[in-house]
């Protein structure tokens, strides 16, 4: 089969204006807790795009580790993503639920969560995790697995479930967002694209996008 023979036509839902909330982030909500009823395989996994310093954008899949006003995930701040944050602090998320024919975009910025917010999550992580975060120089060139097998070891001899705490180069960010888009499949690529806009005066303008 050639690619470009590779079709399918989305059927199981619509989305109109009337249908979505005043917030895109209770929309949000409403649409996460549907994607988690029907099973989602990995329903918090979300694309995160960054910039490079040469300008070129940069992608990667994240998991969402919470929403109130943004949406929050975790990782090394020393790493490729986290140094492209800090330099370029607007970003872009995206979510595709293929079991529901959905597709979440999220355009905002980013700034990392308070200290006591990293602390809390960090330590709601099982214990490897937690050793996880200490052993890996994210995004650094290694030699072998070995190296990672090797600091690992050591790691687990220098601290217990009981006194390790959080590494300082590792922590949450959170997205806030100014614009975001929630699209439905739909039969003969007609997709149904609701469109939320955040104005100056604070409010959310809601409009429909052409598929």
């Amino acid at each position: 089969m050639k690619i470009s023979d590779i079709r399918i036509d989305y059927s199981l839902k619509s989305l109109d204006i009337s249908d979505v909330q005043n917030s895109p982030i209770e929309q949000f909500k409403k649409w996460f807790a549907e994607a988690i009823e029907s099973k989602v395989l990995e329903v918090n996994a979300m694309t995160l795009s960054t910039i490079q310093a040469n300008g070129r954008p940069n992608s990667r899949v994240v998991l969402l580790k919470g929403v109130d006003t943004g949406f929050v995930f975790f990782t090394n701040y020393k790493s490729v993503k986290g140094k492209e944050l800090e330099n370029h602090p607007f970003v872009a998320l995206n979510f595709y639920w293929a079991e529901l024919e959905r597709q979440i975009r999220i355009l905002g910025k980013v700034e990392k969560v308070s200290s006591e917010e990293s602390d809390e999550y960090f330590h709601s992580r099982p214990f490897a995790s937690q050793i996880g975060a200490w052993v890996s120089p994210q995004s650094e060139t290694i030699e072998s697995r070995e190296i990672l097998s090797q600091k690992e070891e050591e790691i687990k001899g220098k601290f217990s479930p009981e006194t390790i705490r959080r590494p300082e180069h590792w922590g949450g960010y959170r997205v806030t967002p100014d614009e975001m888009e929630f699209w439905q499949g739909r039969p003969s690529r007609l997709h149904d694209r609701i469109h939320y806009k955040l104005t100056e005066s604070g409010a959310w303008q809601i409009t429909r996008l052409a598929p």
